[in-house]
Parts: C-alpha cells; structure tokens; sequence
C-alpha cells in the first residue's frame, strides 16, 4: 500500500513540472491535492472524557442477579433468605423482529421462501391486543413455574401433597365414555431402583381409586418417569379395572365382615343412615368412590396404604346377600331392630329349612359372628360411671322408684284406655286420682 507521505511528495512533484498551460492538468492535480488533504485533518477533540464501558456493561446477566438474590451461608442460618427478591425474566413477551410496529423481516422471523415465493420485507398490520398480552405473561416475575392455588375442597388431605385429590374421569376408550366418575389419588411417592448398568433409577408410583358413586369402582397402580405420565396411566388403568360392589339400600354394606391382606386387618361394621364414615381416610375416599354413606371401619396392624385398600376391597367383594346365608345355613334369617321394638322380621328364608334336631349345638347360629368367620371382635369394657357407687347415689334410686317410667305409664294408659286406670280399677275402686287442686283448674281453663 502507498503510504500519505508517499503520496503528498508525488502530487508536489507534479505541480512543480506540469505547464501552466494545461488547465485541465492542474485541475486534476488540484482536486488529487484537496482530497489528500482531508486525510491530513486531525479529529474533533473530544470535550470531556467519558469511558464507553461501565461495570454493568461488564458483568454478566447471571453475576448480577447473583448479588440480588443469593445470601450467604451464615446469613441463611440466620433466616435472611426468606424474604430475597426472586429472578425476573425481563425478556418475558419479547419476540425477535416484533415489537410496537410488526415487520416481516425474511430470514429472522418468518422463511426467506414460501414455496417458490420469494419474501419481501413488508409492514405488517398492528395488533391492538398485544399490550394486554404482554401484561398478562409478565404478572408472574418467577423463573419456575408458579403454583396453582387450590380451594380447600380440592387440596385432598394436605394442601402440599397430592392424597387425597380429584383429578377427574379416565380418558374415553372409543366409543365409551367415564360419565359420572371421579378419580382420587391415593398415593404418590418416589421409588428407586438399584440397576447394574444405569444405576439407581427413579420413578414416580401412583395409586389411584376410580368410581361413579353408584356401586362401581376401581383401583390401580402406575410408575412412570414423570408426574403427569403416572397419573395418566394409572387414571386410564383403574378404569380398565372396574367391580360392582352390592350396597344395602344405597348407604352402607350388606353385613359386618372381616377381610386381611398379609399383616393388615379391617373390621368393618354394617351402619344405620345418617351415621358416616368413621374410617381411615383411605378407606373413605374408597366408599365416596363406591357410594357407601353410613360405615365404620378398624385397621389394625400395619397400615400400609395399599394393602389397607386391596383388603377393603376384597371384604366387599366376599360380601354375601341375605339370601345366599339363608340357603348356606338352611334356616330363616331374622331380623331385629331396636327403632321397630325389636320385633323379628324375617328377610330370607332357604328352599328346604332343616328341622331343630337337625341343627347341631356347636354350630354357630349368631349372624354377626357367622359373617365374621367365627371371628369375635374384641371390645373394650365399658366401666360404670364413679358416682354409681356413692351412697347418695343410691338414696336417689330409692326416691325415684316410685315414679319411674311414670311418664311412659301415663301415656300407654291413656292410649289403651281412655284415662288414667287400668284393668284393676273396677275390682279395687278405692284406687282413684286425687281431684285436681283449684291452681291446676286455673291453669288449665287459662290455656
């Protein structure tokens, strides 16, 4: 390359041998001369020094977050980690060649063909929703993603955990649709897997109950990788897997029963209507998915969660109409209940009835015992109140004796026979009511 000296001394050389004569050579000369001029002006001198760097410019995104939002580790002792800032995404909303005014440019936002169309950069029509857009992606300043505030009816058994939530119907099968059903998960936890070549592999197990509230139900395991993928197997699964459990007039079991599954045993007891479900947690969301109202159940031994569901569901399943016992024991099944006097009622009665010599004295003839499998449920003792055994106590027996049951004796008197007598009236005529006193007259006439 020729260097400015170079130059400047060839230009001077000319001007001193080329003729006055020749304007058109001294004009070249002269407008060479001026343009190598400018290459000699010096620059602008600069009024106050500034630095085109500063310490933000020089640090990185990451490294500066890092000093708003990170605490030491004596400090998160102490508990000056509660309150930090959080990471913000401030390029949340913000596309590449979009922004107030929309252009197509080819080759950054939108393909340099079409086809055999070849794109042209263009102006495009503006978008009045766009600022609401942004508005609504940039509420949320977290990083991760946020969580989901559930109503307390949907947080299941912890508002942490996931027992106890409804995650709705499985999914159709063709033509088939889960219309009415719900699904309840009942356990989701972490589960590892020692393997020779991977090593330790982690899976996410799910177990689920499915049901319509109407005598169907079913339930099933799923491990999958991910959350979402276990949940979803084991919802769809449970579907696949549905039993119809017999009810006694739409509320509770047909009868008390025992069931087990390895060490986990449940005794359950048949309930009149209105009284709930007094029961593990577990075995409630079973009934809300079967339709069970009325129930109370005892766990005893481990309660390993799904050895207590598969014994629950293996008592229901084992249950025995009440004509299945009566045709089993050959005799009339009887029953008693205390809101109807105890008066014998018969329910079912077998084909051929065996004759009383032909009932053996060993045998068991106690229906709850019988449908327990010979079974006694142990119950604690019921011990007397303390103030039955003081002398007082029993003074006041004494003086009450002569008006017990008076107000039942009163009413059954006056149904039966129209008055305050009974049967004995007419041979002991002395036996009459003391006439009413002058105040109880007052009063009745008064009302």
């Amino acid at each position: 390359m020729i260097s400015i000296r170079t130059c400047l001394l060839r230009v001077c050389g000319l001007l001193r041998n080329s003729p006055r004569n020749i304007p058109s050579a001294s004009n070249d000369t002269r407008n060479l001369f001026t343009v190598d001029l400018h290459l000699l002006k010096t620059h602008i001198p600069l009024i106050r020094d500034t630095r085109n760097s500063t310490f933000f410019v020089n640090k990185s995104a990451d490294e500066l977050w890092k000093g708003v939002t990170s605490v030491s580790n004596a400090g998160r002792r102490r508990g000056r980690a509660k309150g930090l800032a959080r990471k913000r995404d401030l390029n949340k909303g913000q596309i590449i060649g979009v922004g107030k005014i929309p252009i197509q440019f080819p080759g950054l936002n939108t393909p340099v063909f079409r086809g055999r169309e070849l794109m042209q950069q263009q102006k495009l029509p503006l978008d009045p929703e766009r600022e609401e857009k942004l508005a609504k992606l940039r509420q949320n300043y977290q990083t991760g993603p946020k969580r989901t505030k559930l109503s307390p009816l949907e947080r299941g058994w912890t508002s942490v955990q996931m027992g106890g939530r409804k995650i709705g119907p499985p999914d159709p099968i063709g033509e088939d649709t889960f219309d009415g059903f719900e699904t309840w998960i009942l356990e989701n936890k972490f589960v590892n897997c020692m393997t020779g070549n991977l090593g330790r592999k982690s899976k996410i197990s799910v177990f689920v109950v499915t049901g319509n509230g109407n005598g169907l139900a079913g339930f099933a395991l799923a491990k999958a990788p991910a959350q979402r993928a276990a949940i979803k197997t084991a919802k769809n699964r449970a579907g696949q897997r549905l039993m119809y459990i017999s009810r006694y007039k739409e509320h509770t079991v047909l009868h008390d029963f025992f069931t087990q599954f390895g060490a986990t045993k449940i005794f359950v007891k048949k309930m009149h209507e209105g009284y709930g479900l007094v029961c593990h947690r577990a075995i409630k969301v079973c009934c809300e998915a079967i339709g069970i109202k009325d129930i109370y159940a005892k766990v005893e031994g481990p309660i390993n969660l799904q050895h207590i569901i598969k014994a629950f569901f293996i008592g229901l399943l084992q249950q025995k109409s009440y004509q299945q016992l009566a045709d089993e024991k050959r005799l009339h099944l009887v029953e008693f209940k205390s809101e109807n006097g105890n008066y014998p009622v018969v329910i079912a009665s077998p084909s051929e009835v065996r004759k009383p010599k032909e009932v053996s004295s060993r045998e068991t003839l106690d229906f709850t015992q019988h449908v327990l499998g010979g079974k006694v449920i142990l119950q604690r003792k019921k011990h007397p109140p303390f103030y039955t055994k003081l002398p007082l106590y029993k003074t006041k027996l004494l003086k009450l004796e002569r008006s017990r049951h008076f107000d039942e004796t009163r009413i059954r008197l006056m149904a039966e026979h129209g008055a305050l007598h009974s049967f004995l009236t007419e041979k002991y005529p002395e036996a009459k009511l003391r006439p009413k006193s002058k105040q109880m007259k007052n009063l009745e006439t008064e009302e």
